[in-house]
């Protein structure tokens, strides 16, 4: 395995790989990588002759109060974990290497960005975009892969991947979790021990949510009620929504009548989680 830190030399090895015939797997994270990060890029060695690891910490999807300085990071770290699952090279550029000072394109998308994470985080998606259509361009690989625990940017990225022609599929990955069902989160290491506790509110509250859609409820409104109400019941609990929208649209539903992604984000002290189910 190895670590790569210019455009250049991974199109290089790329066209390397290319020119033998072989299958290009491709896994973006923002790196301090965990099991379910693991587990996308498993299935992209098992599903592909070479797979590569992006670590890189895209400043242009944080906004100016969210936590761009203090996101952890550890490359050593994801290393071990990247060579563990059998990937061929992680590519971890400079902020510079991605953006230069005369950087002025951007991808922007008028629909599926405006709800859910988008209508708290309006820079967020635009940032998201560009970056993965400049890392689709840099890597050329054949499948993309994705975790459901971002299931907006999930459904982002595949509708910018149909509207814009690039030559890839975007592989959909369940959502890997702790024993006790926290949904695994780079994020979660901002977690005292005592909010650690308290986040089990978001994957409790949307098994609520499932049991009422199982036992034949429909009504959207009554469903998220049930699911704020016990959010609301964890002190260091604050919500940013909860949401039930149809699934891929993410559009608004009064009644479940096809697939629906119910999605919530919520504060547990100053960290913000996100978690959902599809169903």
């Amino acid at each position: 395995m190895i670590i790569i830190k210019t455009i250049e030399e991974l199109r290089e090895l790329v066209k390397g790989w290319k020119r033998e015939g072989l299958s290009v797997g491709f896994v973006p994270t923002m790196g301090y990588l965990h099991e379910g990060h693991k587990s996308l890029i498993i299935r992209s060695v098992a599903e592909n002759d070479k797979t590569i690891v992006s670590d890189f910490v895209n400043p242009m999807q944080f906004g100016p109060t969210e936590d761009l300085n203090t996101y952890p990071r550890d490359l050593d770290r994801d290393a071990e974990l990247v060579t563990e699952a059998g990937a061929d090279a992680i590519f971890n550029p400079e902020p510079e290497e991605m953006y230069t000072d005369s950087f002025s394109s951007y991808v922007d998308m008028t629909t599926l960005t405006g709800g859910l994470c988008g209508k708290t985080r309006p820079i967020h998606f635009r940032g998201v975009c560009t970056v993965l259509a400049k890392l689709f361009n840099i890597v050329t690989p054949d499948k993309a892969y994705f975790g459901q625990k971002d299931a907006q940017q999930l459904a982002v990225v595949k509708h910018m991947v149909e509207d814009l022609n690039f030559g890839l599929e975007i592989v959909g990955c369940p959502i890997i979790r702790e024993e006790d069902g926290l949904a695994k989160s780079s994020r979660n290491t901002y977690l005292s021990k005592e909010e650690r506790e308290a986040a089990l509110i978001l994957s409790k509250s949307l098994k609520l949510g499932s049991d009422m859609m199982e036992a034949g409820e429909k009504d959207v409104q009554k469903i998220v009620q049930v699911i704020k109400e016990n959010i609301e019941k964890e002190p260091l609990a604050k919500i940013d929504y909860v949401e039930i929208v149809s699934w891929p649209e993410l559009e608004e539903v009064s009644e479940i009548t096809g697939t629906v992604l119910c999605a919530m984000a919520v504060y547990i002290g100053k960290t913000r989680l996100i978690d959902n189910i599809i169903r």
